[in-house]
């Protein structure tokens, strides 16, 4: 009897007993996620499926709830001073549910869960990276197509052909602005002459560069693209077909003192300073020369002169013939100054090699050789390679000219009567006449006075007198 408890004793005892068990069924209830999952008696006794969808969706919904409590916790603690221990926060020796968030030990799988394309779950799911997929498949099967379309029917060389032309279009639109737009401005505003004739000079020079360039880059694509590489080569064993095409080339070239681009030019070592500045004195003394005959004997013979069409033929012929010389002397003067002082000076500056700007034309057998050299190149030749007659060709070189010449007279005078077109244009019976003159006495002499007497005595003289008066008559008609 003095090992058996008394029933005080024993009442005792079990009220302890069970105070402790409602303690730590108490801490259970608070500690969530580890012990809840590690509970013996309650995983055996919960095996049907509807107890694991309950308990997973008590997990779901308070779980979150709970490791929100304790981050919570984990600040109160921090604001209260109390101790932290590896997110384990102790309250009066309970603990937390920060113990056991997101452990090694928690659990990876924590409900019953159907793959995304089984039958219960596949309308449950997104399938935008599936339609994404097929969009892109889609794309991938009729760009193949379109491409083998392109390949067997070949549309891209026809569009290619089509870029072509769109791109020779828009140099024509380009080139004609180039020209056209300074005869608006000079029609458009009552300018001096002397400066209407300068800026027309420049849209020329600027239209015909422009040409060449865009007419020698293709021609280069041409022979890069051609088949017969090896008769490129042939033709050009120094490399100056080598297309390189670069804007500092084109820039170079639109200041050269030539019409006609090719991607090198031959330059000199250095630039001869004492050389430029001698030239440029020149220059200015052969410029004042030029004025001077101007004021003192052109321009009283033609303010003293009467229409040479509308009076008297001796008359006109006689101030056509007091005329000629003093002119001669300034066209003289202006091939001088332009032609040798003015292109060297450029080409000096530029180390420019190729100085050959003119040649013996007054033996009447060449002309002035960047208009003749770009004349030919760009424009006689190309009608012979695409099988347009000789004499046909010729034709319309001289008619380039003549148009380039009416118009940087013409358009700053404000008048067009197509004088200088038609000195132009008389040169081609006057070219058919020496050189059968030439042929019939085998001597180049009397072809050149010929040259000599319409040129200078008779052609340009006329031309100043016909501009003059037309010119005058005008602004009389507009007083």
């Amino acid at each position: 009897m003095g090992d058996t408890p008394e029933i005080g004793q024993t009442t005792t005892e079990t009220t302890t007993i069970r105070g402790e068990i409602r303690r730590r069924t108490g801490v259970k209830a608070d500690a969530g996620i580890g012990d809840e999952l590690f509970d013996s008696s309650s995983s055996s006794k919960t095996n049907s499926f509807e107890d694991g969808e309950s308990f997973n969706n008590g997990f779901d919904e308070n779980g979150k709830e709970q490791i929100g409590d304790g981050d919570q916790m984990k600040e109160e603690a921090k604001e209260n001073g109390e101790k932290i221990d590896q997110g384990e926060v102790k309250r009066g020796g309970e603990t937390s549910v920060a113990h056991y968030a997101y452990r090694p030990s928690s659990p990876a799988h924590r409900r019953i869960k159907e793959s995304p394309l089984s039958s219960d779950a596949i309308f449950k799911q997104s399938h935008a990276g599936l339609f994404n997929l097929c969009i892109v498949v889609l794309v991938a099967v009729n760009g193949r197509l379109i491409i083998e379309n392109l390949m067997k029917f070949k549309i891209i060389e026809r569009l290619a052909t089509s870029y072509v032309l769109v791109v020779i279009t828009l140099h024509i639109l380009t080139t004609t602005t180039a020209i056209l737009y300074p005869v608006f401005m000079i029609l458009r505003f009552d300018s001096v002459v002397l400066s209407g004739v300068s800026l027309m000079l420049c849209a020329c020079i600027n239209w015909l560069k422009l040409v060449s360039f865009v007419h020698a880059n293709y021609d280069m694509r041409s022979i890069v693209k051609s088949t017969a590489k090896e008769e490129a080569e042939a033709m050009s064993s120094d490399g100056e077909y080598f297309y390189n095409v670069n804007f500092s080339s084109l820039v170079y070239f639109m200041v050269a003192p030539t019409l006609c681009y090719q991607i090198c030019y031959p330059r000199t070592a250095f630039i001869r300073k004492g050389w430029v500045l001698r030239q440029m004195i020149k220059l200015i003394i052969f410029t004042g020369f030029m004025g001077f005959i101007i004021e003192q004997y052109i321009n009283p013979i033609v303010k003293n002169s009467r229409h040479p069409l509308k009076g008297d033929i001796l008359y006109a012929i006689e101030r056509v013939l007091k005329l000629s010389v003093p002119n001669l002397y300034v066209w003289l003067c202006m091939f001088y100054c332009f032609f040798h002082l003015w292109l060297n000076i450029l080409a000096e500056l530029l180390r420019f090699g190729d100085r050959e700007f003119y040649k013996d034309w007054w033996n009447a057998q060449t002309i002035e050789e960047p208009v003749h050299k770009w004349i030919v190149r760009h424009l006689y030749f190309p009608c012979l390679r695409n099988g347009i007659p000789k004499g046909a060709a010729i034709l319309i070189a001289f008619f380039m000219s003549a148009v380039f010449h009416e118009l940087c007279i013409a358009v700053p005078c404000h008048i067009f009567k197509f004088w200088a077109f038609i000195g132009i244009m008389f040169q081609v019976p006057l070219v058919i006449l020496t050189n059968y003159l030439q042929r019939k006495f085998q001597n180049s002499m009397v072809g050149n006075i010929i040259f000599w007497c319409f040129f200078s005595i008779l052609g340009q003289p006329m031309c100043v007198l016909l501009y003059y008066h037309d010119v005058m008559n005008q602004k009389v008609k507009s007083k």
